[in-house]
């Protein structure tokens, strides 16, 4: 498809900072595409339980939040189209994205595509996704009801999912390479409440074991080098996160992991091209603060484009 259009704003993701910048841009009637590659909803589409999201006294899933986002930027007129970025052109009055499915023309332009898992990038992780490694508790966690798992990570995400899988699994060995545990406060509290779960400390995944599915990790302890096996049936990776934003390179500039670099305003080196939510650098990887990124992403460029659109003119209907 070749959009001819040269719309207002691009948006790229329908996460919680791309719907947050779209109920803003559409609010003042600026022309708005919203694209996404899996039809919306980024991370949030996987967490099981939030708390912490001002606005609701009670936890709710991560697709229960996405759903009412999105039927909130829908009531606005905001439609989702689904399309892959795969490069960029940018010139001084505007953005071309190159997707799969088309070409989409823009005077600004929203990066809100998000990060993906980081993975452990050994031979056996490969070889057995699908086969017992995954990144998503929610998703694949039925599979292994009353079986044996491992959780290799030590953050906040890695935790929460910890936490879900124990009242699935028959056991959790969470493996952490570090001592201690690096999530906040109440949610160590709350792991280390659940009888079924073991941590394996200071130690790093050497090797998945299993040929057609998995059946163990055995795990190197990063202090001795002392080699343990351990049984399971599933392993669960949350050892970081990677930013979406590889069609981004010579555009803008990116950190040293990839993260687009932004000032507070959300403005990239390039001044048509802005950036929110978890690509950016710096970002803290909270709902809220990816709603706020989107926020200020849209009113930046609300104020941009005003300067550059001649005042509207009155009607004959006017009196002045």
């Amino acid at each position: 498809m070749v959009d001819e259009a040269l719309h207002d704003v691009v948006i790229l993701g329908a996460g919680p900072a791309g719907l947050a910048a779209a109920i803003y841009t559409t609010r003042s009637r600026l022309d708005t595409v919203v694209l996404d590659a899996q039809g919306g909803g980024g991370q949030l589409a996987i967490i099981d339980r939030i708390e912490n999201y001002p606005g609701f006294d009670k936890a709710v899933t991560g697709m229960e939040l996405f759903e009412a986002m999105r039927r909130q930027a829908e009531g606005f007129g905001v439609q989702v189209g689904f399309d892959q970025a795969q490069k960029l052109e940018a010139d001084d009055a505007s953005v071309t994205v190159i997707g799969d499915a088309g070409r989409y023309r823009a005077r600004a332009l929203i990066v809100a595509t998000g990060a993906r898992h980081r993975e452990l990038c050994i031979p056996s992780e490969e070889r057995l996704k699908g086969r017992g490694v995954s990144y998503c508790a929610t998703c694949d966690g039925n599979f292994f009801a009353k079986k044996p798992v491992a959780v290799i990570g030590g953050g906040d995400t890695a935790v929460k999912e910890a936490i879900y899988l124990s009242r699935i699994v028959e056991k959790v060995y969470l493996v952490h390479r570090r001592d201690r545990l690096r999530a906040e406060a109440l949610l160590q509290e709350r792991i280390r409440e659940r009888p079924n779960v073991e941590f394996c400390f200071d130690s790093v995944v050497d090797e998945i074991e299993g040929t057609d599915a998995v059946s163990g990790v055995r795990l190197k302890n990063t202090k001795t080098g002392e080699l343990r096996r351990i049984a399971v049936e599933g392993v669960f990776v949350f050892v970081g996160i990677l930013p979406n934003a590889e069609f981004l390179s010579g555009h803008v500039d990116l950190d040293p992991l990839g993260f687009v670099r932004t000032d507070p305003r959300m403005r990239t080196r390039h001044p048509r091209i802005f950036a929110a939510g978890d690509v950016r650098a710096d970002s803290v990887r909270q709902i809220g603060a990816a709603v706020g990124d989107g926020i200020t992403a849209a009113v930046t460029i609300q104020e941009m484009l005003d300067t550059e659109t001649p005042p509207r003119r009155c009607g004959p209907e006017c009196a002045i």
